[in-house]
């Protein structure tokens, strides 16, 4: 089954959800090489006046990245969101994306992210606006609503399609939910039969049977993975494949998986520079001793202590080559 957004065909189903402080250019890069049919930016404010900081320089930075290349821009004022697009398309991006998905406070205290969920009239303001300013297609992000009493997910789907708006992708939570509980997919079964524009369901997709099962129930084009890939960017490979095939994959070799994570550790000292590629490091390290390994507590607890690229490396080929040779001791 062919699936486009725009002029584009996405080679696979299973797209990366953009996260702040996640994906930036070297994850995405990652997701991609794992099958990623799309890996949108971390949001980005359409306030411009903040675009000189190093955090928006780093998440304006696209360079080597794969086509199509995908902005997140967060606001709530048409005309800055119309400017803040046009801007951006000016520097490469192929597909800009609208978020109003986004619960936390810091956002949402600013009409931003989900709390536009609650002005429908100002949701069709700003994505005809954003439409109609820019030559590229144009997604959107959102929840099923404000609450449980208002999912007004449906609504919002049609306001968007309406608008121009080329896919559009739903976490299947609303804001007031924010990460607990579990998510729920009646909402995004509603909205798929209501539009033709392609729908992404998204929250809580951590398995290829799992990716399988939302497909089936709600009808939806393809899915979107976010906490799941945190540590496991090669999730991608196993939904893909069992979504395009029926088949997952045999698991990566513990050494493939272990040159993964060093070759992703020197892209972001590349990428950030010696103290932030330092200290952004570690959290990706976290995530992958927490899947990976038998005694992370111990080795996480070395590895957030590291002040050096280097010292944190060196530690970190010492502690997965150790992984590896475990398994092949066991073998």
């Amino acid at each position: 089954m062919s699936l486009r957004v725009g002029p584009y065909e996405l080679p696979a189903r299973a797209v990366l959800a953009p996260m702040a402080g996640v994906t930036d250019r070297p994850f995405r890069v990652l997701a991609r090489r794992f099958g990623a049919g799309l890996a949108a930016s971390e949001m980005i404010s359409s306030d411009v006046r903040l675009w000189h900081t190093p955090k928006s320089r780093h998440r304006m930075n696209h360079e080597g990245e794969p086509e199509p290349r995908v902005v997140q821009l967060a606001g709530a004022d048409p005309a800055a969101l119309a400017e803040a697009a046009r801007l951006n398309v000016g520097l490469g991006a192929q597909i800009i994306d609208i978020n109003m998905g986004c619960p936390a406070k810091k956002v949402c205290g600013r009409l931003c992210g989900s709390a536009l969920l609650t002005d429908e009239a100002l949701v069709g303001r700003i994505l005809e606006h954003v439409v109609r300013a820019v030559p590229v297609p144009v997604t959107l992000k959102i929840r099923t609503g404000w609450d449980r009493a208002h999912k007004n997910g449906v609504n919002i789907a049609c306001i968007a399609q309406a608008s121009g708006i080329a896919a559009l992708a739903v976490h299947g939570r609303t804001r007031a939910d924010f990460y607990e509980g579990a998510a729920e997919y009646d909402t995004i079964r509603a909205i798929k039969a209501r539009v033709t524009i392609p729908v992404f369901a998204n929250g809580d997709i951590t398995s290829a049977e799992k990716a399988r099962e939302v497909l089936d129930f709600t009808g939806a084009d393809g899915v979107m993975i976010g906490r799941a890939s945190h540590g496991a960017p090669w999730i991608f490979r196993a939904v893909n494949a069992a979504l395009s095939s029926g088949n997952t994959p045999p698991p990566l070799l513990r050494a493939e998986v272990r040159d993964i994570i060093l070759a992703h550790l020197e892209a972001l000292y590349l990428f950030y520079g010696e103290d932030s590629g330092v200290r952004i490091a570690r959290k990706h390290l976290g995530w992958y001793c927490e899947r990976l390994l038998k005694s992370p507590a111990q080795v996480r607890r070395e590895l957030m202590a590291d002040t050096s690229s280097a010292a944190q490396f060196a530690h970190a080929v010492k502690h997965f080559e150790d992984w590896v040779s475990e398994a092949a001791a066991a073998a």
